[in-house]
Parts: C-alpha cells; sequence; structure tokens
C-alpha cells in the first residue's frame, strides 16, 4: 500500500550512517512493517474494502432481522431471504440477482432493502458500495432520457469494476421515464462478461408503488373470503404483479425488455399493513428511541391513522409511513412514563 510503504522512505535518510548489518535490519524490519500494514485484514478494518466471496453475507443476521424489524410481511420475508441466501451461496451465479418489491407507501419496501444492504456491506446506505438512485433526483427530466443512459451505464460499469458484489437500489420506480431502466439489460443478462467487467455477483432491487392496487386487492378477496392473510402465496401475487407493470405506463417497466427476457428473478409483493402491523411499528419505534412501551400511546398514534376500505377499516393507506411524525407529538407523554419507570 502507498501510505505503508512510506514508512521504509523516511527511514532512508538515516540508513546510510549506519552499519551493514544495522542497515540490512532496519530494512527487513521496515518490509516487515509495511508487510503487515497493507494486509487486508489490517488495511480494511480502517478503510472499506470490497467483501471476498466467502464474507460477503451475514444470512444469519439477514434473517434474524427479517423476523424482528418487518413487520406483516411474510411473503416478501421468505422470497427476499431465500433468494439472497442461494445467490449468496452460489459460488458461480449465472447473472446478477434482480429484485422487484412491489406495494403502497409505507409497507416496508424500502426498510427491506436497507437492511439487506447493510448485511452484504455493513455499512449500508453509507457504504461505497452500495448505490442508490432516486427516479425524481437523478433522473428528473424527460428530454435528457439518453444522456442518463450513458451516465447510468457508466457509473454501474465503473462500480462494479472496483466491487463485484456492489448493490444497487432504484427507488421511484413508478416514476422513472419509460425505456430509461432499459439501459441495464446487458447487466443483468447471462453474459459472463460484458466489455471484460462480470456483473454477475452484484445485487439489482427495484422498489415501486406501482402494482400496489393489484396487491391489495387479493389481500382484500383473501378476507373477504374468510382465509387467514398468512395464506396468500408468491404464487398468488406474482404473475398479476408481472404482467400489471408491465401493462402499466406509469410502473417504470412498461414494456420493459427486462420483462420480456425475464431479468427480473423475482416480482415481491409487499401486502398492506393491518391495524396490528401499524401497532408493531409504534412499539419498536418507541423502543428505538429509549422509550419503555406505552399501550396508551400505541393506540393513540393507530386511532390517528387512516385505514381503507371505508366500512371496512382494514389496512392503513400509508402504512408505517408516518408513525415517526404522528409520535413526536406524544414525547413528552413518553418521557413521563419512562420518569415513573
Amino acid at each position: 500500500m502507498p501510505r505503508a510503504a512510506g514508512l521504509l522512505w523516511l527511514l532512508l535518510p538515516g540508513l546510510a550512517a549506519l552499519e551493514p548489518l544495522s542497515v540490512g535490519l532496519a530494512i527487513g524490519v521496515a518490509s516487515a512493517l509495511t508487510g503487515y500494514l497493507s494486509h487486508p485484514s489490517f488495511y480494511c478494518s480502517y478503510v472499506e474494502c470490497c467483501p471476498s466471496a466467502g464474507r460477503r453475507l451475514n444470512a444469519t443476521a439477514l434473517k434474524v432481522q427479517l423476523n424482528t424489524r418487518l413487520f406483516g410481511q411474510h411473503v416478501a420475508k421468505d422470497v427476499v431471504l431465500k433468494a439472497v441466501m442461494g445467490f449468496s451461496s452460489n459460488p458461480s451465479p449465472k447473472k446478477p440477482l434482480t429484485l422487484s418489491l412491489h406495494g403502497w407507501a409505507g409497507t416496508g419496501k424500502n426498510f427491506l432493502s436497507q437492511i439487506l444492504a447493510e448485511n452484504v456491506h455493513p455499512a449500508g446506505l453509507r457504504s461505497k458500495f452500495v448505490h442508490l438512485f432516486l427516479a425524481t433526483l437523478h433522473f428528473p427530466h424527460h428530454d435528457k432520457v439518453k444522456m442518463y443512459k450513458e451516465q447510468l451505464q457508466n457509473w454501474i460499469r465503473g462500480n462494479v469494476s472496483a466491487c463485484p458484489y456492489s448493490v444497487f437500489i432504484f427507488d421511484e420506480m413508478d416514476k422513472m421515464h419509460p425505456g430509461l431502466i432499459d439501459a441495464i439489460k446487458p447487466f443483468l443478462d447471462y453474459y459472463e462478461q460484458v466489455d471484460g467487467v462480470s456483473y454477475r455477483n452484484a445485487i439489482f432491487i427495484f422498489l415501486s408503488n406501482a402494482g400496489g392496487d393489484l396487491i391489495n386487492k387479493v389481500a382484500l378477496d383473501f378476507w373477504t373470503s374468510g382465509k387467514r392473510r398468512e395464506e396468500i402465496q408468491l404464487k398468488d401475487l406474482e404473475p398479476l404483479l408481472s404482467v400489471g407493470v408491465f401493462n402499466n405506463k406509469n410502473s417504470g417497466l412498461w414494456h420493459s425488455s427486462l420483462i420480456e427476457r425475464n431479468l427480473i428473478d423475482y416480482f415481491v409483493p409487499f401486502l398492506p399493513l393491518e391495524h396490528k402491523h401499524v401497532k408493531m411499528c409504534i412499539r419498536a419505534e418507541m423502543t428505538a428511541r429509549g422509550h419503555a412501551v406505552n399501550e396508551n400511546v400505541v393506540q393513540a398514534v393507530a386511532d390517528e391513522m387512516t385505514f381503507f376500505p371505508k366500512e371496512q377499516k382494514i389496512y392503513s393507506d400509508k402504512g408505517c409511513k408516518t408513525v415517526q411524525a404522528k409520535l413526536d407529538i406524544h414525547e413528552d407523554v413518553m418521557r413521563d412514563t419512562n420518569a415513573k419507570g
């Protein structure tokens, strides 16, 4: 490493005044020190390094976090966990893992992608190997789609060259200009290399509200027919999602070659959240803030949320998205609870 090698140069001025034996000893010590400081186990304890194949994913931690931090999403948890663990344990995947997460706002899509990123790269969204794109921020102008395509290809190519295990998250896919995401098709396809770069170990995640209405209808149909929510399976929703977003002009995947070529491995549905799931979110947020759980506050915050359909009021129309903001106005009550506890 340049920094470590510099230590040897610092010693050189004084070496001329030493006896040959001393000079040899000094050079040996400097060389040993240089080797130690440049060893990955030492260097990477201070600087973030791209993980090796054997250290890519903490599968046990991922399973625990999905089970304890993501509420009401049994289908998404099961699919993503199996997909990621299978992909990570495959020594020679044929293509990068590509997941498309769908559902209304506040159901956990961003949260799951954050948890996944943290278990691939400990720094999560702060990692230089995790790349988050927001459609309205990074690709705002329709008349610049051609330029965006070139920039996107160059960015992905450069970052996968630097770290084969890069993670790319595309949020607000439903606001993405039609055809733009097709620019990354060569990187998602079954190619061993593209222009000398292999993309097979990368992970691509799409987040979209598109298809949320389809998911909600299936969930409501199960409830209306007296079936348990936990009986909903991926096969009940994935075909609807793939066709639905392909034909939806506002999905970002409208007539996309990614779907035509079957390059999206899983369309992952996020179900609408019920009262009990919203309360789980509230309790988790209270605990994260260091407060004891006050069930009166939990109920008060849940009562401030709005639910649909109008008659049955089963599902939160914003999921858990507004829980943090609504909990803020109860901060004094929570502090009093802590003081009395």
